[in-house]
């Protein structure tokens, strides 16, 4: 039998058909993972597919010499950086399960690092049985009896659901937890009993019966409402009937430190007629950002797959991500050009805030994905840095940044395959995490170039 013939590779496309970059294990993790709603579908990918590329990804990695520890990373970027929920607890359940030596190391401090709500341990335990329930290994008691004792009676409390399949209460049964003194042993005990109460919060008054209109109102006049449950909650206190005037003022103080752009975005789509106040509010948070100096041509694709959501269940487009991460950059970069693409590119009027948005999705023709041609354009303009805003899933192959330009590649889907590697720094996600990753990575490089390369 003849040996020395040729072996056809596997091609690796986007779903539009370009030539995809072939890439490593952890850089499939990474973009599997980062800008992913477990379960639910998208665009072109459904949600089991997904979480089945991710767990045969994760288990190939967990057999490499540093693969426990670079599992566990990827799920704490996903939950602190990202602010993932489901997918990180996905990762731990994998690791858990690996059961080698260096996997059993890291267990009990990656949970504690990654679960930052009580009802997560439940969600985590329900993970790891994955429908076949069995003993909990002794690093996973220890690292949810330590998570467990970090929160308070308010967290507790609030987040203490008898529509959980599994409760508080069933994880303390589960991982005979010892409580660190006799405060927080009373405190456990009300769990046990049934008796713990719950904290002033909305969800509590309205699933105890109150009326909407009173609770919202209260408690928005005793500031007891954080910023995203109001966010949150515009639509329901719109169709409530609170008083505007009380709403408006609440937006004009709440605290926005900790809040996305993408959340004043999609705030936006269900209360019009508050765009000025969540503009403000978004402005905000922003006033103190450092900028990035120079040029930058941002490129936004505006292609159909774009117009579909995050996951079937979200109310969020990938297109509003992309947005509200436009928004973002238009504040904080020094000089910008935005352009627009989808069959053919342009630029995008120089809006700010909702402004920006508006303009992007007028300019959009939601069509096919030509992403060389938005390259085209940027370049026309000139830049000293470009950032791409996409999908991945071009019908075009590219070429890397202008020489001696920086080029940075953010990716808003969790495909298997896409084309913004080689010369592109490529970031997978959609928080505003990705721009202080530039500013951080454009700072070393001025610093020491070489460890930037």
């Amino acid at each position: 039998m003849r040996k020395n013939v040729a072996v056809k590779m596997p091609a690796f496309e986007t779903h539009e058909g370009a030539a995809a970059r072939h890439i490593g294990l952890v850089d499939e993790l990474r973009r599997s993972v980062m800008a992913n709603m477990l379960w639910e579908d998208e665009f072109y990918e459904d949600g089991q597919s997904i979480a089945k590329r991710i767990e045969e990804t994760t288990t190939e990695i967990l057999k490499q010499k540093d693969g426990p520890q670079t599992v566990a990373d990827i799920a704490y970027q996903a939950r602190s950086a990202m602010k993932l929920r489901h997918v990180p607890l996905l990762l731990v359940a994998a690791l858990i399960h690996a059961q080698t030596d260096s996997s059993r190391a890291l267990v009990a401090d990656t949970i504690i690092r990654i679960i930052q709500r009580p009802d997560e341990m439940g969600e985590l335990i329900s993970i790891f049985w994955n429908g076949k329930r069995s003993m909990l290994p002794h690093q996973m008691k220890k690292g949810l009896t330590a998570t467990f004792q970090k929160f308070d009676a308010y967290a507790l409390g609030k987040w203490n659901s008898d529509r959980a399949a599994i409760k508080l209460r069933d994880v303390l049964f589960l991982i005979h937890a010892k409580p660190k003194n006799d405060e927080q042993a009373a405190l456990w005990k009300k769990i046990v009993d049934k008796t713990l109460e719950s904290p002033d919060t909305w969800e509590v008054a309205l699933s105890g019966g109150a009326d909407k209109k009173e609770t919202f109102a209260r408690l928005l006049q005793e500031q007891k409402l954080g910023a995203l449950a109001l966010l949150r909650n515009l639509r329901n206190m719109q169709e409530a009937g609170v008083d505007e005037g009380l709403i408006r003022e609440s937006l004009k103080s709440m605290k926005t430190e900790r809040v996305l752009p993408f959340r004043f975005v999609t705030a936006a789509k269900y209360a019009p007629k508050l765009e000025p106040e969540l503009e403000q509010a978004m402005f905000k948070c922003l006033q103190e950002a450092e900028k990035l100096t120079g040029k930058t041509a941002l490129v936004v694709d505006t292609s159909g797959s774009m117009n579909g959501g995050i996951s079937d269940k979200s109310e969020l487009r990938r297109i509003d991500a992309a947005c509200a991460l436009a928004m973002l950059l238009r504040e904080i970069c020094e000089q910008i050009v935005v352009i627009h693409f989808s069959d053919h590119a342009g630029v995008v009027p120089p809006r700010r805030g909702f402004a920006l948005r508006d303009a992007i999705v007028k300019a959009g023709e939601f069509g096919g994905t030509d992403l060389a041609a938005g390259l085209r354009a940027a370049e026309k303009e000139g830049y000293d840095r470009c950032i791409v805003i996409t999908d991945e899933q071009s019908r075009t192959t590219i070429h890397g940044p202008g020489d001696g330009k920086r080029g940075y590649l953010i990716n808003v889907a969790s495909y298997k395959n896409g084309i913004g590697y080689g010369k592109w720094t490529h970031i997978d996600g959609w928080s505003e995490a990705v721009v202080d990753y530039i500013r951080r990575f454009e700072s070393l490089a001025a610093a020491e170039p070489s460890k930037a390369e």
